[in-house]
Order: structure tokens, then C-alpha cells, then sequence
């Protein structure tokens, strides 16, 4: 008798770890193979090259890029890299990428830089808010933009309780931002347990001087986040469910859910276009690849565009798709004036003229 119970235990736990392995794999479509989708004015962006994984635009053209992150997981090209933030003027021809210099008071040496979110005041100076992860814990770096100097000046620290496994930011007001949380463990096999066992526990906080909370939960694993051009709305990416969150703000920063999006990609970062208010996503068409990293067979790259996004019927286009021949692993793409800027989690860095 004991011995057919255990053999009916171990043949229901190999039943239940043969279905996560498929689930698994289906989460991360583990098959999928993209079509390539590919404008004819593009060029790699010579000196990212160990990653571009976020990307934010000032009104003016100047766009911030984070690179170096170590995450988890995934693989570094890198690893003895500190992380670094570099600028590109988009309103130039053929813009190049150049190294900002931080001030002396912070510790570079630790630095590593996740997503990121620009706030311009008043006087119109403009200051950065960077994700970061030191030692593979979680803040929010404050910097001040010297744009003469080309230079970033840190200001502040931010930490928190529920600051635990930031993945992106947007900032909303002075010290004012919204955040998401990306896992739930922060140990990196309870991780994947996390994501086999497809737990929801993973939320979006609101941060301010005077009040931090949980203002929307039940993710997956919430990833990139923005805030629309009228700044009613924000938009969350689940990147393990493949779907976009539009959710409604209100005057106390609460957010209420109005829609999910699924649109059979992983959706990492996303950006707003300034001309149409349209989304742009940067995409895992098989993050498989992206877990599993295989040089003869790397991750391909995807941005798509959700156009009406409150519209009952959202139409969704694809603006750039490869199988990583040239792009591997893309996270974001931003649009300014007809430029088209993909920015990748490891890799490099493509710059397209539509």
C-alpha cells in the first residue's frame, strides 16, 4: 500500500512538472519564429554595445539610453562593465551615442541601470530618474541633466520597502512616479518557480515624499510602463501574459483598469509617440531564445504599434521584426520625427529612418 502511494505521488509530480515544462514553454513562445519586418534606412548604433535595454526622449530630440543592465538570467556581453547612460540627439542625420559623465559623489562602480523616465520642471531643467540595481538590490536614482556639460549630476537615492525587483519607471511630477514590479522573489530559482506556477503577485506603486502605495496588482510580471499624452492613462506591459494594461488615473494617483491588450508577444518597454499618442512596444517574439541564449540561434527583436489604443477595436502594426541576425533582444523603441530608435536588453542598438 505505501509503496503504490508513493508511486502515484511521484507519477502526479512528474505529470505536474511535465505540464509547467509545456507551459513554460508556451508562456515564452518557445516556437515562434518571426517574419522580418525591416525599414531600408537603418544602421546599428556604433558604441552600444552592451545594451540599450530603455530609452527615453526629451520634446527637444535628446534621448537617454540605459545600458550595461545586469539582470538575472540573462546574458552580459559586458560583465565586468559598470552600467552607463548615454545621449543621442535624434535630430541629427546620422546621431551618434555619447557617454554622459556623473558626478564623482555617486558610486559608479556599481551602477546598473534598468528603466528610466525624464521630468522637466518649470525652468525646464531636466532631471533623470533611473532604475538601478547595486549589488542586485532596487532604487531610484535621481539626476540632474547639465546639458552644456553633457553631464548628469546625482541628486538623490531613492529606497523603499516596496521597491523590491523594479523593472520601469515614469514620473509624474517632482519626486512623483509610478513603478513596476517585476517579480515577486527576488531569489532567482524562486523566480522561476514564480514563473512555472504562473503566480500573479507582481504590482504597480506609486511613489511620493509623502505616500507610497500599491496602486493596481495581479501582474504576472509587470514590466514597462508610460503615461499618455493627456496623462489620463497609464499603460503597463505584463510581459509573461503578453499583454498590455490600460489603466485610468485618478486625482489621488490611484489607478482603476479599463482594458487588457493581449497581443502574443512578450511585451517588455513601452513609449508613447509624440505625434499620435500611439504605443510603441519593444518585444520578445521568443524569449526562450532570450533565456537560453544561443549565439547560432539568438533572440530575435519586435516593435509593435497599437494605434487607438482606447478604441474599442485598437489596430496593432508591426514596425520592425527580426530574427537576430542583426537586432537581438530588443526592449524599447521610441519614434521622434520619423526616426526610429530599438533599443535591445544585452545587445546593441538600431537607429531607422521611416
Amino acid at each position: 500500500m505505501g509503496k503504490l502511494v508513493l508511486l502515484t505521488l511521484l507519477g502526479a509530480g512528474l505529470a505536474l512538472i511535465g505540464e509547467r515544462l509545456v507551459a513554460i514553454r508556451r508562456r515564452t513562445n518557445a516556437s515562434r519564429e518571426v517574419e522580418p519586418v525591416e525599414p531600408q534606412n537603418c544602421h546599428l548604433v556604433e558604441g552600444l554595445g552592451y545594451g540599450s535595454e530603455d530609452i527615453d526622449v526629451l520634446p527637444s530630440g535628446l534621448a537617454f539610453i540605459s545600458s550595461g543592465l545586469k539582470y538575472p538570467g540573462m546574458v552580459n556581453f559586458g560583465p565586468d562593465e559598470p552600467g552607463q547612460i548615454f545621449l543621442m540627439d535624434l535630430n541629427e542625420q546620422n546621431p551618434r551615442a555619447q557617454v554622459l559623465n556623473i558626478s564623482d559623489s555617486f558610486d559608479k562602480a556599481s551602477f546598473n541601470p534598468h528603466g528610466i523616465s525624464t521630468f522637466m520642471d518649470k525652468d525646464h531643467t531636466v532631471y533623470l530618474y533611473v532604475v538601478n540595481h547595486p549589488n542586485m538590490k532596487s532604487t531610484v536614482e535621481i539626476f540632474k541633466f547639465e546639458e552644456r556639460q553633457r553631464s548628469l549630476v546625482h541628486l538623490k537615492t531613492i529606497q523603499h520597502k516596496l521597491l523590491i525587483s523594479v523593472n520601469d519607471i515614469v514620473v509624474v511630477g517632482p519626486e512623483q512616479f509610478y513603478a513596476t514590479r517585476d517579480h515577486y522573489f527576488t531569489n532567482f530559482f524562486l523566480t522561476l518557480f514564480e514563473m512555472a506556477m504562473e503566480l500573479h503577485w507582481t504590482y504597480v506603486l506609486f511613489y511620493s515624499p509623502r505616500e507610497v502605495k500599491v496602486v493596481a496588482k495581479g501582474f504576472s510580471s509587470a514590466n514597462g510602463i508610460t503615461i499618455s499624452l493627456d496623462k489620463k492613462y497609464i499603460y503597463v506591459a505584463d510581459i509573461l501574459d503578453k499583454n498590455i494594461h490600460v489603466l485610468k488615473k485618478h486625482d489621488n494617483w490611484d489607478l482603476t483598469p479599463l482594458k487588457v491588450m493581449q497581443l502574443g508577444t512578450l511585451v517588455d518597454n513601452l513609449t508613447i509617440d509624440p505625434d499620435t499618442g500611439d504605443i510603441l512596444a519593444g518585444c520578445h517574439p521568443n524569449a526562450m531564445k532570450l533565456l537560453n541564449y544561443n549565439p547560432e540561434d539568438p533572440p530575435g527583436s519586435e516593435v509593435l504599434r497599437i494605434h487607438n489604443v482606447l478604441s474599442e477595436q485598437p489596430s496593432i502594426s508591426t514596425e520592425y521584426a527580426n530574427n537576430g541576425s542583426v537586432l537581438q533582444g530588443s526592449s524599447v523603441a521610441v519614434v521622434y520625427h520619423g526616426k526610429l530608435l530599438i533599443g535591445t536588453v544585452f545587445h546593441k542598438a538600431l537607429h531607422c529612418v521611416l
